[in-house]
């Protein structure tokens, strides 16, 4: 008898949803990983027959595993700023509070723990990969690459100063070479971060345009966010904000169109015609009362729509599993019909849908052989989730980010059992304590001032 083919991991779990093929459900199976890959995904007792692995994980009484979410949207260091001005009209919130604040705190240290503190929490509610638009975003690269997470990092553009940059030409360059520094990261991939059509002139992004369709690079914008921004739009260029991108060549397949909440039909046909991307955040759009994002009719029209949460200061959390849950809620509401958005389709905005729009669905997003173990197992034996008739409609309509109970990104373990492997909480919660001591004194003497 031949010897059993020695892996590095087996994981043995009651259910696995591989995302890939669609409204699949295999039980009783097992993924198999060596190296960072997956190497196979097949019933249990075939692979007590034809495996034995240096780790084995035995999850196979309530768990199911999937791939890692993935966070398509968010800016990972206001995890800082979680809390600090809640139930604000939003230009009172941004010129009273978080403009200031960032003014006096954003500087290095600040995006580093910010950055961590996100990284912790995404791990612990079953993120494996995330996409960040934020300052500093050489920090941000550095803090993710270092505890081996999968970032997206969108280097911010804006027409103004900030502790980052004094122009529009400076940023795009120190972006360009930090994408440089990162070409041939395993973990970082760095994408364009325009910040929105209304902070950013035509110059700017016609040049973004250019480099980022010479680099192969992604772009990610905010976008049609709010009527007031579509309205200002209209008046001082004649078009929309999505028509304006289009006349300037950034609306292509590379395009990451963050929030979307205000969408004609003509608008939907835009981007669909492009091969744009939609990124969904609907709790911070419910929060911030900025609408809601026709998500049924764009997943009609062919277009790719992923799952953001946007930064914990209006969130917040970063919480994947009740995005999914919000998404699916709201897509029925605004439709008037209770079959849209299906849990098949949420858990796809969190899976392989948020891969697509980052150009790594070859590489992530599913189970399959082949591609990076980027895995999470969830345990639905709770009390509160019994009974389990369909695993993918619990972990949309009736699990927690808290039943998350391991996870693994390149086949590393990163929360074995809800402890995470990679990153000391203690001392970074202490750091926190001192930021958040700091902030919240400065706050209140800012909002004191401004009364």
């Amino acid at each position: 008898m031949l010897n059993n083919q020695l892996v590095d991991t087996i994981i043995h779990a009651r259910w696995v949803i591989p995302i890939i093929p669609q409204n699949t459900l295999y039980e009783k199976y097992s993924v198999v990983i060596s190296g960072h890959k997956i190497v196979d995904i097949l019933p249990t007792h075939e692979a007590l027959e034809k495996y034995t692995a240096n780790e084995t994980f035995n999850l196979d009484d309530y768990h199911a595993l999937l791939p890692g979410l993935i966070n398509a949207h968010g800016h990972s260091a206001m995890s800082l700023f979680r809390g600090l001005a809640d139930d604000l009209p939003l230009m009172e919130w941004l010129n009273n509070h978080i403009w200031p604040a960032e003014a006096k705190w954003v500087d290095e240290a600040f995006v580093a723990d910010g950055t961590l503190l996100a990284i912790a929490e995404m791990i612990r509610s079953g993120t494996t990969c995330y996409s960040d638009m934020y300052f500093f975003p050489n920090i941000s690269a550095k803090v993710a690459s270092e505890h081996k997470i999968r970032t997206q990092i969108c280097f911010p553009i804006l027409d103004f100063p900030t502790a980052w940059a004094q122009s529009a030409e400076e940023y795009i360059h120190k972006g360009v070479e930090l994408f440089d520094q990162y070409r041939n990261s395993d973990y970082v991939t760095v994408a364009f971060g325009p910040h929105a059509p209304y902070t950013v002139s035509n110059e700017p992004l016609k040049q973004v345009a250019t480099l980022a369709d010479q680099l192969n690079a992604q772009v990610q914008i905010h976008l049609h966010e709010t009527s007031f921004e579509v309205q200002e739009s209209i008046e001082q260029y004649g078009v929309s904000p999505i028509q304006r991108l289009a006349d300037l060549g950034l609306l292509s397949p590379s395009l990451q169109c963050v929030h979307m909440t205000q969408l004609s039909d003509a608008d939907i046909r835009l981007i669909a015609d492009s091969g744009a991307h939609v990124i969904h955040c609907p709790e911070s759009n419910l929060k911030l009362a900025s609408g809601f994002a026709p998500i049924d009719k764009l997943i009609k029209a062919g277009i790719n729509v992923a799952l953001g949460t946007d930064g914990a200061a209006s969130n917040n959390d970063l919480d994947l599993f009740g995005e999914m849950k919000t998404a699916a809620l709201i897509g029925k509401a605004v439709a008037s019909d209770a079959s849209a958005v299906n849990a098949h389709q949420a858990l796809e905005m969190a899976t392989i849908n948020g891969a697509q729009s980052m150009g790594l669905e070859n590489k992530i997003g599913s189970l399959e052989s082949g591609k990076l173990a980027d895995i999470i197992a969830i345990d639905l034996g709770h009390i509160d989730c019994q009974p389990v008739y369909d695993p993918v409609s619990h972990i949309v309509y009736a699990t927690n980010s808290h039943q998350v109970t391991h996870s693994w990104i390149g086949g590393d373990i990163h929360m074995n059992n809800r402890q995470l492997a990679m990153i000391d909480t203690l001392h970074l919660t202490a750091r926190v304590k001192e930021w958040a001591t700091k902030i919240k004194t400065a706050d209140n003497a800012q909002a004191s001032s401004s009364k």
